[in-house]
C-alpha cells in the first residue's frame, strides 16, 4: 500500500472517528433529555436537546421541509469533494486535518439528517440573558476544519511571499 494511500485512510479514518463520536454524544443526550429540556451547567453554558432542521444558526430551519434534501445533498457532493482533495493532497497535514474535521461533522450531521429528519442539537453557550444557537460535536468540528483552512490559506501565502 502506497504511503498516500495509507495517508488518505488515516484521516478518513479521523473523519469516520469523529462522525461516530458525534453520533455517541447524541445518542447520550437523547437518552437523558425530553426535547427542550435544558439543565445548567455552568453559569454560561446548559446542556439542552433542540433539534434542528435547518443549517447551521438554524437557518432556513423554518422551511417547509425542502431543505432537508438540500443540506443532505450539500454534505454528499461535500464528502466526495473532501475525499478527492484528500487523496490529492493528503500529505499536507494542518490541510488534511482540517478536510477531515469538516468531513467528520457533515457526516455527523448528515446521518441526523437521513435517519432523524434533523440535527440534534444539545451544546447551548449563553451570556446576560443572549443565547448562541445550540450546537453539536459535528458543527464544532465543521467550525474548527474551517478556522483551521483559513490558518492554512494565510500559512500558504506567507510561504509562497517568502
Amino acid at each position: 500500500m502506497s504511503a498516500r494511500l495509507r495517508s488518505v485512510i488515516a484521516w478518513i479514518g479521523l473523519a469516520v472517528a469523529l462522525a461516530l463520536a458525534d453520533r455517541a454524544t447524541k445518542e447520550m443526550v437523547l437518552g437523558a433529555f425530553r426535547a427542550g429540556e435544558a439543565r445548567e451547567v455552568t453559569g454560561f453554558f446548559n446542556l439542552v436537546l433542540t433539534f434542528n432542521r435547518g443549517a447551521a444558526f438554524s437557518l432556513l430551519a423554518d422551511a417547509p421541509g425542502w431543505q432537508r434534501e438540500l443540506f443532505v445533498a450539500i454534505a454528499v457532493v461535500a464528502t466526495v469533494v473532501i475525499v478527492w482533495l484528500l487523496a490529492r493532497q493528503g500529505n499536507d497535514k494542518l490541510f488534511s486535518l482540517a478536510l477531515a474535521l469538516i468531513l467528520g461533522g457533515a457526516l455527523g450531521n448528515l446521518w441526523d439528517r437521513i435517519a432523524l429528519g434533523h440535527v440534534i442539537d444539545f451544546l447551548d453557550f449563553h451570556a446576560a440573558g443572549h443565547h448562541w444557537p445550540a450546537f453539536n460535536l459535528a458543527d464544532s468540528a465543521i467550525t474548527v476544519g474551517a478556522a483551521l483552512l483559513i490558518w492554512d490559506g494565510f500559512r500558504s501565502k506567507g510561504r509562497e511571499a517568502r
